[in-house]
């Protein structure tokens, strides 16, 4: 992206007008429409759950058509599906930053609910929004999901978890059992 940058130059009573292309020092963009209609959505499932939003709402809300949300989604489902999974790849990688340092089991969860406590509410709530609303998208979606949670979110825990109770870190129970509660008292 290039700029002009005019000038003015006087040669004796006269007056020139030049132009050179420059490129800018720093730009400044607005978010992406994909990255609008993804924060917006969010924040409306999570004030009306999965069945209680229609994509007019979204649509409306963002002030464009609807035809520009499918441009970017194939459906509420697609959109409800890439925000779930992108806060998935964010806790992978929280996960994977404590998984790579060193330390106990205890550090490690200690290490996880203190990042997990740190999001803000509306971070915290699409965890929830998953767990509640899932059962509103197709069978197929459904399974998927319950995969790739599992890969990137709780199957990580579970493994800190019967690492320490192996380790005796912790007392002996059902990692996974012990993994739910956690996640339930967060």
């Amino acid at each position: 992206m290039f700029y002009h940058v005019l000038s003015c130059i006087f040669v004796g009573n006269m007056f020139f007008l030049t132009s050179k292309q420059r490129q800018p020092i720093m730009t400044f963009s607005e978010p992406s429409m994909h990255d609008q209609i993804l924060s917006t959505a969010k924040s409306l499932f999570i004030q009306q759950g999965y069945h209680g939003l229609a994509m007019r709402q979204i649509a409306e809300t963002l002030g464009v058509t609807k035809a520009a949300l499918y441009y970017h989604f194939k459906n509420k489902e697609e959109l409800f599906m890439v925000i779930l999974e992108s806060y998935l790849d964010e806790m992978e990688t929280g996960l994977d930053r404590i998984l790579a340092v060193q330390g106990t089991c205890r550090d490690q969860i200690r290490k996880f609910v203190e990042c997990i406590l740190s999001q803000p509410a509306e971070e915290r709530a699409i965890i929830r929004l998953a767990s509640q609303e899932i059962g509103q998208v197709s069978p197929v979606v459904r399974k998927a999901f319950a995969r790739v949670y599992h890969e990137k979110f709780i199957g990580k825990v579970e493994s800190i978890l019967q690492t320490g109770i192996d380790r005796g870190e912790f007392r002996p129970a059902q990692a996974e059992i012990a993994t739910h509660a956690l996640l339930g008292i967060m």
